[in-house]
């Protein structure tokens, strides 16, 4: 057996099923490996895009995604998309190829240690063959442990040789039999006497909630405690069907209402949820209240700079059955927001439809935001991208569906539709929608040929207001020219089928209807140009660019 051949068996032991990357001489013959034992390889046109496939899986999934590249220039395009994953914890191995051991001078050379560091990956290299497992073994280790990008960085010479070990491989899942962290009993008995002395309680449930699946729990702990619930932007929407007094986002891209409510709060319990300053508003948002934080770090520091006034480490669900049981016991059950008045807000429309603003063949965003929601069915899921355009359906979808947001990682741009594809992986073809602007969109335009390809069922919503949509608005808000930001397009729609796939451009409310409900019917790669004004500015942006209360 060659080292190529040991590498592979051992990402096969370790749960690998998918790989997305480009080949080229110094991974071909471990990627041919894979092939040979079934497992599923993604072609794509750029190595980063792979990577951020990968990324996809990985959040998709709840498993390591693995991306592959050659050496030297394959493994420098990982970069941005690297970057992304490491500043949004997402568990990755990175298979990269490379030049001869201690070969300076090939053509393709690259010191792919000081490279790993700067785009804050962990690195390993395969030095020799007999330690070829015990490095697989350790990059998924620091992938599942950590929640980190890990770089093998393997020689193409090292490679080659011979693997002589025949002891059966250990892969690292056999190394994580940890038991769950219990509460410590005088932590819950001081998140109970905070509870009890409060009158109006807010749950904030994050991406560790809903990873957890504590959704009963948190439930159960709002009606206990007449509790409103929110969410972070990562939990956007999840458990709106099942609470009368879900109050959307907290922070930035909270509505209106949300603002009002939350900043009565006495007391904020946050499951799972880090509580950035992006939640608190820096802690604007809850000037008066004592926080509860149930989380499995060792501690952590919210964005208003301080520690919660009761932290509790413990695993989610655990927790807050815990906390319920506790508060029954001392017959604790408030009042809280649970009012008909306050039910009576929440289920109010966010927008008056009066105050749609079309201009002649564009769409009001707000307008295409809501014809989306309500044309794709609840079981269609949905990636957010990042920008100006995509911050309408950040905060105007309102339809329970799985969702993913790209936003905050790193600022880049063009990275949610290929997100989208390694979700559709994850999910077994299970369709799945991504908004996204045009700038953003074309940056990887090429990848949606790597859909079609693949027959993947995935629908990009252009929200195309022709230009740099952040750029025209930031630019007239501080007095530049924002015509400076405007950039055409061509029709993408006709993109989208010249490259294989379906596509329409849409002006009008009846033309995207028409295009969603084709998409239903017989879902496949599909782009639905959407040519909106640029004339509506976001409620985040309004906010932001002009200090302005709504």
């Amino acid at each position: 057996m060659k080292v190529y051949e040991a590498l592979a068996e051992a990402f096969i032991a370790e749960g690998t099923t998918d790989v997305f990357g480009m080949m080229g001489d110094a991974n071909m013959h471990w990627m041919n490996a894979l092939a040979n034992h079934g497992t599923a390889l993604y072609e794509v046109r750029h190595e980063g895009a792979g990577l951020s496939m990968a990324h996809g899986f990985a959040r998709a999934s709840g498993r390591p995604g693995v991306v592959t590249t050659t050496s030297g220039p394959g493994v420098a395009q990982l970069a941005t998309s690297m970057v992304v994953a490491s500043r949004a914890r997402i568990p990755l191995v990175a298979f990269c190829g490379e030049t001869p051991l201690g070969d300076e001078h090939a053509v393709q050379y690259l010191d792919q240690r000081r490279f790993a560091a700067a785009i804050e990956c962990e690195y390993l290299q395969v030095t020799k063959a007999d330690s070829a497992r015990e490095v697989v073994q350790r990059a998924f280790y620091l992938a599942r442990t950590e929640k980190k990008p890990v770089m093998i960085s393997a020689p193409f010479d090292v490679q080659l040789q011979e693997f002589d070990d025949v002891s059966p491989y250990i892969p690292s899942t056999e190394l994580l039999r940890t038991a769950k962290l219990l509460p410590h009993p005088s932590l819950v008995e001081q998140a109970c006497s905070i509870i009890e002395e409060s009158k109006k309680v807010v749950i904030v449930a994050g991406r560790g909630a809903r990873s957890a699946d504590a959704g009963e729990e948190i439930l159960a702990l709002q009606r206990r405690t007449g509790a409103l619930l929110a969410t972070t932007l990562q939990a956007k929407n999840w458990l709106c069907a099942d609470s009368d007094y879900h109050v959307g986002i907290a922070g930035l891209f909270g509505s209106r209402l949300a603002m009002e409510l939350l900043q009565e709060a006495d007391c904020v319990i946050a499951v799972g949820a880090s509580l950035n300053h992006y939640t608190i508003e820096s802690g604007y948002l809850f000037p008066e209240a004592k926080f509860i934080q149930l989380d499995t770090a060792p501690h952590l520091v919210m964005g208003n700079g301080r520690v919660a006034d009761c932290y509790m480490q413990a695993d989610a669900i655990t927790a807050l059955d815990a906390l319920t049981r506790a508060l029954e016991r001392k017959s604790v059950q408030l009042e809280g927001f649970h009012t008909p008045d306050v039910r009576g807000r929440l289920t109010a429309p966010l927008l008056d439809p009066a105050d749609y603003r079309s201009e002649p063949n564009l769409l009001d965003p707000r307008e295409a935001i809501a014809t989306i929601d309500a044309e794709l069915p609840g079981n269609i899921g949905l990636v957010l991208g990042s920008g100006h355009q995509t911050d309408f359906g950040t905060m105007l979808f309102q339809r329970s569906r799985d969702i993913t947001s790209n936003y905050g990682m790193f600022g880049a741009i063009g990275q949610a539709p290929l997100l989208t594809i390694g979700t559709v992986v994850a999910h077994g073809g299970k369709p799945t929608f991504v908004v996204e602007g045009d700038a953003s969109f074309l940056m990887h335009l090429s990848e949606f040929e790597t859909a079609c390809r693949y027959d993947l069922p995935i629908l990009v919503v252009v929200m195309n207001d022709e230009g740099l949509g952040a750029e025209y608005h930031k630019a007239k808000a501080k007095g530049l020219d924002p015509e400076l930001a405007v950039i055409s397009t061509p029709e993408l729609g006709e993109v989208g089928k010249t490259l294989g796939g379906s596509g329409a451009t849409v002006r009008t409310v009846a033309e995207l209807r028409s295009a969603l409900a084709e998409y239903v019917r017989a879902p496949g790669p599909t782009i639905i140009d959407v040519r909106i004004t640029r004339e509506i500015l976001s409620v985040p942006y309004q906010r932001i660019q002009y200090g302005a209360d709504v």
